[in-house]
């Protein structure tokens, strides 16, 4: 392909990946991706160098989301986000120490969801084809009100988890979880339910 400036813009990016069309490798998708890649890791840099007040942590995250970040949510540096403009946080979210999310492919969580130090969530996943392994494919992570993600949780493309559900420490969730109960393992399997309901706000 020729080396052409990149003539999308965020809303039509996030619309193809919305509708879940491949992010081709060397489209003008793949180069607006990487393009805004470079803005994101300049504000991630700005958070996770140095000491940063609660309220410093929030305005950043305000920038790299494109979106206000409510002043009940608390981000622990260091945090770590390539894209940021896919990325919803709820009302009193809590992300602990060392968090990784790619969030091309969109992550959205839910009010009141606590989630692990050094959890990885990862929205893309590239073609299984080896001749298009460049080509991304993604698939949006929703993540429900009142959640508990424990330490070092990983979540793979295309997972929802229910509200008021608990991921055990080290699992990776490969499939959706249902509201209200309890997974763990590799892959993440359901142990039992919580006992407990998410009234509604």
């Amino acid at each position: 392909m020729t080396d052409l400036p990149p003539t999308t813009d965020l809303a039509d990016f996030l619309a193809h990946v919305k509708s879940g069309g491949p992010i081709e490798g060397g489209s003008q998708h793949h180069r607006f991706m990487h393009g805004a890649a470079q803005d994101a890791l300049r504000i991630v840099a700005d958070i996770n160098t140095g000491y940063r007040t609660p309220e410093e942590v929030r305005a950043l995250l305000t920038e790299l989301t494109g979106k206000e970040v409510d002043e009940s949510v608390t981000v622990f540096p260091p945090f770590y986000s390539e894209f940021g403009k896919n990325l919803t946080l709820g009302k009193h979210v809590f992300i602990n120490l060392g968090c990784r999310f790619q969030d091309t492919g969109g992550i959205s969580i839910g009010d009141g969801t606590l989630i692990g130090h050094g959890s990885t969530l990862t929205t893309l996943n590239h073609h299984v084809d080896p001749g298009r392994r460049a080509d991304m494919v993604p698939g949006p992570i929703r993540i429900g009100r009142k959640v508990w993600l424990g330490a070092a949780v990983t979540i793979v493309p295309g997972v929802t988890i229910g509200d008021g559900a608990i991921v055990g420490a080290g699992a990776v969730v490969t499939r959706d979880v249902p509201a209200n109960v309890i997974v763990a393992g590799v892959p993440a399997k359901i142990i039992r339910e919580t006992g407990f309901g998410v009234s509604p706000d």
